[in-house]
C-alpha cells in the first residue's frame, strides 16, 4: 500500500489529463520570440490577479526575489514578518544577489497588524539603510496555512502607500486563501504593487510560478528572470500544466481544507499532541508533540512505520499538508494512525526510532 504523503502540497502527480495537456503543449522560444503556451499562462495569471501582466518563472524563490529586486537598490530595506519564506527558506537570496536588507517584524502564526510597523520606516540620513519595500505572505506556511485577514493587509498596505513603501505579496497558496475566504485573488491583490503566485503547490502542476504586476514592472522583471537563469525556451511544456491546474484546480481547494480539518480533529482528540495555531484555516496543520511523547522527527519517524508521512519543522512541531493527492478517506485514516501512534506513547512506551534532525 503506497504511504500517505502529508509532507506537502508539492508532493502532487500531474493526472492523466494534465499529462496529456502537457504533451499537446504548444511551444515556442520564449527567449527569443514567444511560447503561445507560456503566453495564455501569463496572460490568465494577470486576469486573474487583476494585474496587466505576469511573468512565469520556474519556482516561488524566484518570483519573490526577482519581486523584491525591482522594488529595491542595493543598500536599501524590505520589511517582512519574521517566519516568512522569503526570509527563512530562500537562502537569503535578497542579500547575496541583490545587495538589500531585510527587517523582520514578529507576527502572530504570522499574521501583523499595521500598528506594529508604525515607527521602523528609516529617516533619510547617509547612515543608514533605505526603507523601501513592504512584504506579506498569504497565506503563511509557518503560520500553519494563516489567512492574513483582509482588513489587516488593506491597513498594511494603505499604510506603506503612504509612507511611499512599495508593496509585494508572497501568494504561494493565495488560491487557498481565496478558496477559503471568497474574497477573489484580484481583490487581495488590489493592494499590492507585485504578487508572487504558484502553480505546483495547491494547484498540483509539476513546477513554477508567476511573478504579477504593472506592464512596466514585468517588462524589468523579466529582465531579472534572465540575470538569474530563469529565461526558459520551449517552456509551454511546463506551462501546460501550470494552465492546465490553473483552468481546472482552483475549484476543488475547499476539499483540501475539509481534509486538513479531519486531521486537526484527529490531533485535537491525541494525547500529547496539540495544534498550534488552535485554529485550522486552510491545508495546513502544525502540531507541538509534548516532550514527554518523543521528539517531533521521532514522532514523525513513527507515523511513516504506519504509513503517513509528515514533516518534522521543529524540535517538537510536526506539519501536515493536504492537496488533491489524498483523499478524504486517506485522511480520515492517517487521523486514526495519529491518535494510535500517540496513544501508545503517552502511556510510557519508548520511542525505538533514532533521533532524526528536525527540518
Amino acid at each position: 500500500m503506497l504511504p500517505i504523503d502529508l509532507r506537502s502540497d508539492t508532493v502532487t502527480k500531474p493526472s492523466p489529463a494534465m499529462r496529456q495537456a502537457i504533451a499537446n503543449a504548444d511551444v515556442g522560444d520564449d527567449v527569443i520570440d514567444i511560447d503561445p503556451t507560456c503566453q495564455r499562462l501569463e496572460k490568465l495569471t494577470a486576469e486573474i490577479l487583476g494585474k496587466e501582466a505576469a511573468v512565469f518563472m520556474p519556482s516561488g524563490s524566484m518570483t519573490n526575489q526577482v519581486g523584491v529586486r525591482i522594488h529595491c537598490k542595493p543598500g536599501d530595506e524590505f520589511i517582512c514578518e519574521t517566519g516568512c519564506h522569503i526570509y527563512n527558506y530562500e537562502q537569503g537570496a535578497f542579500a547575496q544577489l541583490s545587495g538589500i536588507v531585510a527587517k523582520t517584524v514578529e507576527g502572530k502564526a504570522g499574521v501583523l497588524h499595521v500598528d506594529q510597523l508604525r515607527g521602523l520606516i528609516r529617516p533619510e540620513n547617509d547612515h543608514l539603510v533605505r526603507t523601501r519595500l513592504m512584504c506579506l505572505e498569504n497565506t503563511h506556511n509557518r503560520g500553519a496555512g494563516k489567512i492574513q485577514p483582509f482588513e489587516n493587509v488593506v491597513a498594511i498596505c494603505d499604510w506603506a502607500r503612504d509612507a511611499g513603501l512599495r508593496t509585494h505579496l508572497d501568494g504561494a497558496r493565495l488560491w487557498n486563501a481565496a478558496a477559503a475566504t471568497g474574497i477573489a485573488e484580484a481583490q487581495w491583490a488590489r493592494h499590492f504593487d507585485t504578487v508572487s503566485v504558484c502553480f505546483s503547490k495547491g494547484l498540483g502542476a509539476p513546477v513554477g510560478s508567476a511573478l504579477a504586476g504593472p506592464k512596466e514592472m514585468m517588462k524589468e522583471a523579466r529582465r531579472h528572470r534572465k540575470l538569474f537563469g530563469g529565461a526558459m525556451r520551449q517552456d509551454g511544456i511546463i506551462a501546460a500544466g501550470a494552465l492546465f491546474a490553473l483552468e481546472n484546480n482552483r475549484s476543488r481547494l475547499k476539499e483540501d481544507h475539509a481534509n486538513a480539518q479531519i486531521l486537526a480533529a484527529a490531533v485535537r482528540e491525541a494525547e500529547g499532541l496539540s495544534l498550534w495555531p488552535e485554529e485550522v484555516e486552510t491545508n495546513i496543520v502544525i502540531f507541538r508533540v509534548e516532550p514527554k511523547l518523543a521528539r517531533a522527527a521521532e514522532f514523525a519517524a513513527e507515523l511513516k512505520g504506519q504509513g503517513v508521512l509528515s514533516l518534522a519543522i521543529g524540535p517538537q512541531q510536526v506539519r501536515m499538508v493536504t492537496h488533491l493527492d489524498v483523499s478524504e478517506d486517506q485522511c480520515r485514516r492517517a487521523g486514526q494512525i495519529i491518535v494510535e501512534t500517540a496513544g501508545p506513547l503517552a502511556g510510557g512506551k519508548k520511542s525505538k526510532v533514532a533521533l532524526e534532525p528536525a527540518y
